[in-house]
């Protein structure tokens, strides 16, 4: 656990010193701000607001931003030869893999709160159904956190951080529009397995309406825990290139 604090920490740090990650957070609030403006704006004479607005932009949002977020994580570190130094210490690759993984959880879950900004500005206009509000923000926390073991899973595949990003959204806008790609096929337990196996899947029916069932935070944890076996695995064989 020792280990796992220190990787967590100086990956904190880089992210708090990284001028990427603060473009990164920026563009995050300002896409999240103007939608929640327009909505706003839109509501006051057509619909009531929607509690998980911005949980719902955020699984889109996720897709392009949780590449950017973890592609330097050990793509960087093996492009300047760091990795190599952070593999020869005394430190598992479980340890890195989870210590890195989780310093990005934990960056994405600060800007999430940041969100919850909107709920309190919601809560002057109209009285919101806090279930709702609960369950979509835990929804999209665990989806965040499962685009980001998805992201890491390539920066561990590659020395390059354009490379990772690249790959990181084309894996993410797969699972993102399987639900979609579940519709237009004919045959319907085909089309069950894909929707069954995508991110939207098992966030729109559920938590975006404020439902909390057990098989989707199974599968965003799943998700989670295959994503960072495999990144573990990958930066052993890095021992032995």
């Amino acid at each position: 656990m020792r280990t796992i604090w220190l990787i967590f920490q100086r990956e904190m740090a880089s992210y708090f010193m990284s001028p990427l990650a603060y473009l990164i957070g920026a563009g995050f609030l300002v896409l999240t701000g103007i939608t929640f403006n327009n909505d706003i704006a839109f509501a006051i004479t057509v619909r009531p607001v929607d509690p998980a607005l911005i949980p719902n932009l955020l699984t889109l949002l996720m897709v392009l931003f949780a590449p950017l977020l973890t592609m330097r994580l050990l793509a960087e570190e093996a492009r300047e030869g760091t990795l190599e130094l952070l593999l020869t210490s005394p430190i598992s690759d479980f340890s890195v893999v989870i210590g890195k993984f989780l310093s990005a959880w934990a960056y994405f879950t600060f800007l999430l709160l940041i969100t919850l900004a909107y709920q309190v500005i919601l809560a002057q206009l109209t009285t919101p159904d806090l279930a709702h509000v609960a369950g979509s923000y835990l929804g999209i926390w665990l989806y965040g956190g499962a685009t980001l073991a998805v992201g890491l899973v390539f920066s561990a595949l590659t020395d390059s951080q354009l490379l990772s990003a690249f790959l990181s959204m084309i894996a993410l806008f797969i699972l993102y529009f399987g639900e979609s790609v579940g519709e237009v096929v004919g045959n319907i337990d085909v089309a069950q397995l894909i929707f069954n196996l995508s991110l939207q899947g098992h966030f729109a029916p559920s938590f975006a309406v404020g439902i909390l069932r057990l098989e989707d935070v199974v599968y965003y944890v799943g998700l989670m825990v295959v994503m960072l076996f495999i990144a573990i695995r990958l930066l052993e064989s890095r021992r032995w290139r």
